[in-house]
């Protein structure tokens, strides 16, 4: 049976996920504890190049946190999803400016890379 992929040796390859040593379950990701979206937010931003001021759309990926925890979890699970907090990470790191004579690419320095968010 050479070449045939057995789920034995594809969980000892650790091709399927992290394995628990407690019952041979896939561990909880982040991700299984929140519902993920993409949203676009407008700030006032300032180009460096021309000190003109203006709104800009950034784009954000905002994660939730989830009413109730997965089912399948485990005690360190539980833990992890008791500590977790609804957040967002900025998307976009450049943006153009808006001002017809310069157009220039600018960095986004004024706003934080994550944010957290009271629920």
């Amino acid at each position: 049976m050479a070449g045939k992929a057995t789920k034995r040796s594809i969980r000892a390859a650790g091709i399927c996920g992290k394995v628990s040593e407690t019952k041979g379950r896939r561990a909880m990701e982040e991700r299984d504890f929140f519902n993920e979206t993409v949203e676009q937010r407008t700030h006032s931003l300032t180009c460096p190049k021309c000190r003109q001021a203006a709104e800009y759309k950034v784009t954000w990926v905002v994660r939730r946190k989830r009413a109730q925890i997965p089912h399948g979890a485990n005690e360190r699970d539980r833990a992890r999803f008791a500590k977790a907090q609804s957040y967002m990470v900025r998307r976009d790191d450049k943006l153009q400016c808006a001002n017809m004579r310069c157009r220039k690419p600018f960095e986004i320095t004024t706003l934080q890379s994550l944010a957290f968010l009271m629920d």
